[in-house]
């Protein structure tokens, strides 16, 4: 029997949620995702000493340049490795200004192609606020395709495929974590919240003929990760991909197209922060998750300050 890694990757694109290249290259995965919280972990490794000092130096004193430019060249090496695409994040501050996270995310687009790296091989992350997805409609159109990350509530989805975004990352364990604290009990199998959350965006956006990518992510357990088979994609840390490699039992397939899905659901602005504001887990898990990732990002300049 194959490993249930192999007989994932047969049905589903496996995607790698770290910046470490090592086990990138190890567990060999199609694309590859990064966030401030796992380039902050890349710049503690020694292999990337190099790449910090090369970021600062060529930043004129810029700490959100230094940060995009470590970010970049940490993508540059992994896409060495990766015959796919990477994903490189906006910083999490500018997640409530359309304008600056366009800009942002342009600056971000310019240096991989300064570097020889085409945008093809590149996915923009920006978080799935209504300012966020606005800017990815505008990117798309302009030919820079999205990633749309912080994802938990249904009218994000829905958003998101009606401005035509590319990808989105809906937050399985995130959304997990939330309920079996609110509730005081473990999920397992398909009741997991997690998981019925990307089952009914999966299904929804197939039944409505939707071409955005649907890309699980934040696990927390193998259970989740199973129970998803089939979906467009899953990013996965090493921890599990390498646990998924170690494992030769069955993996049968969980999601498929063809399965009933839910009309389709048009928000404008008012609509869609209603529908939104009506979602606890989502209104309090995108806060925490943006605030995070800008708490990383600060961490990540002052370490790039230290360097200067």
């Amino acid at each position: 029997m194959t490993s249930k890694l192999d007989q994932l990757k047969a049905i589903t694109t496996v995607v790698a949620d770290t910046g470490d290249i090592d086990a990138i290259a190890r567990l060999k995965p199609v694309d590859a995702t990064t966030n401030p919280s796992l380039l902050l972990k890349a710049a503690a490794l020694p292999r990337y000493a190099q790449l910090l000092q090369d970021a600062i130096g060529g930043s004129g004193g810029d700490l959100g340049l230094a940060c995009d430019r470590f970010g970049v060249a940490v993508g540059q090496e992994i896409l060495k490795v990766i015959p796919g695409r990477i994903s490189t994040e906006v910083d999490a501050r500018l997640s409530f200004d359309t304008q600056a996270t366009l800009q942002r995310a342009e600056r971000l687009i310019g240096l991989y192609e300064q570097a020889g790296i085409g945008r093809e091989r590149v996915l923009i992350k920006i978080a799935a606020t209504w300012e966020g997805i606005r800017a990815a409609e505008q990117l798309e159109k302009a030919g820079v395709q999205t990633n749309l990350t912080l994802l938990f509530a249904f009218a994000q989805a829905a958003a998101c495929a009606d401005a035509g975004v590319f990808l989105i990352s809906p937050f399985v364990g995130r959304i997990y974590d939330w309920y079996k604290k609110a509730e005081g009990r473990d999920f397992v199998g398909a009741e997991d919240p997690g998981v019925r959350s990307v089952t009914r965006i999966y299904d929804y956006y197939k039944a409505n003929g939707y071409n955005t990518v649907v890309m699980g992510a934040s696990f927390r357990n193998l259970g989740q990760i199973e129970q998803l088979a089939g979906c467009d994609r899953l990013t996965i840390s090493p921890e599990l991909l390498q646990q998924l490699a170690d494992d030769s039992g069955s993996l049968p397939r969980k999601l498929a197209p063809g399965q009933a899905g839910e009309a389709r659901l048009v928000l404008d602005e008012a609509d869609f922060r209603w529908n939104f504001n009506e979602d606890a887990m989502a209104t309090e898990k995108l806060a925490e998750g943006i605030r995070l990732f800008a708490r990383d990002q600060e961490k990540l300049e002052a370490l790039l300050a230290s360097r200067a």
